[in-house]
């Protein structure tokens, strides 16, 4: 990604004879730094410059895009910002806020880089880079939301509702258990009342009587059954006289 870089040999007026001399070579060396991607070594002399002219606006630019090479967002913006209030031309401004926009890229920030590109555009329309990136960041956003924060919010949502939803399958495998338990149990308790039942139910007695004494009995309801046959026979063979009355 393209990023505005300001060459440093343009001395402030206001600077004394040694303090040029020394802003100048330090500017030459973060200068030399920055074009062999010694990206710390060339933020260091650039903010030893800015010690001696912190109003330089082109020193300002170029240590912001040595932090942007290590990825620090935050310092890189707050410096362009800086030159975007500093800077009186618009083609300044708007390097600055392209700058900006390409921190927002890099964090998926698409809303941001966005409103970073447009502003690039209103000072310098005709910024072919600005308008490609605008159109990408338009269509990420579209495509995936605002980004950055927000995507991690979404991801971490759906990390949720992938943990809820198998902590809902749990349950459900749960409930279907204990419901299987509760089901034997019942079936299990009918048995046991089913069985308690048929233990209460009289049960046919063996006889305690000998085989003598069997025979006994037997003898005797058969003498008794005898009596009460000829007890019988008699009652119907006695004839009833009937005295008649005239």
């Amino acid at each position: 990604m393209r990023l505005y870089y300001f060459i440093l040999t343009l001395l402030a007026v206001a600077c004394t004879h040694t303090t040029r001399a020394q802003f100048k070579n330090l500017v030459k060396d973060g200068n030399k730094l920055y074009e062999q991607k010694k990206y710390k070594e060339a933020s260091e002399a650039y903010m030893k410059a800015l010690q001696k002219n912190p109003t330089y606006t082109p020193g300002a630019f170029n240590l912001g895009n040595a932090l942007y090479q290590q990825k620090q967002y935050d310092g890189t913006r707050k410096l362009m910002e800086q030159v975007v209030k500093m800077d009186s031309t618009r083609t300044g401004k708007a390097a600055a806020d392209y700058n900006i926009g390409n921190t927002y890229m890099a964090e998926q920030k698409w809303e941001e880089a966005i409103e970073a590109y447009k502003k690039t555009l209103r000072n310098n329309p005709q910024d072919a880079d600005a308008k490609y990136n605008l159109s990408y960041a338009q269509q990420m956003l579209k495509k995936n939301g605002s980004g950055g924060k927000n995507n991690k919010d979404n991801k971490d949502n759906k990390n949720k509702d992938k943990q809820q939803d198998q902590q809902n399958k749990d349950n459900k495998e749960d409930d279907k258990n204990k419901d299987k338990q509760q089901q034997d149990q019942q079936d299990k308790d009918k048995k046991d009342d089913k069985k308690e039942e048929q233990d209460k139910r009289p049960q046919p007695q063996q006889s305690k009587l000998s085989e003598k004494q069997a025979e006994q009995l037997l003898n005797a309801l058969q003498q008794e059954e005898k009596k009460l046959q000829d007890k019988h026979k008699k009652a119907k063979g006695t004839p009833v006289k009937v005295e008649k009355d005239w």
